[in-house]
């Protein structure tokens, strides 16, 4: 399965950037993006 990990701003909310990983990567971006308080939105990918 895919995954699509959007990068949200910290003012507003928004998208920043986005990529799409396989869900064996989702556990390693998940710990990089709390280590360095990165606000990410993740969402099964089409």
């Amino acid at each position: 399965m895919r995954f699509e990990i959007m990068r949200l701003d910290d003012v507003n909310g928004e998208a920043v950037d986005s990529t799409v990983v396989d869900a064996h990567a989702v556990d390693g971006i998940v710990q990089q993006a709390a280590a360095l308080g990165q606000r990410i939105y993740i969402r099964p990918a089409d």
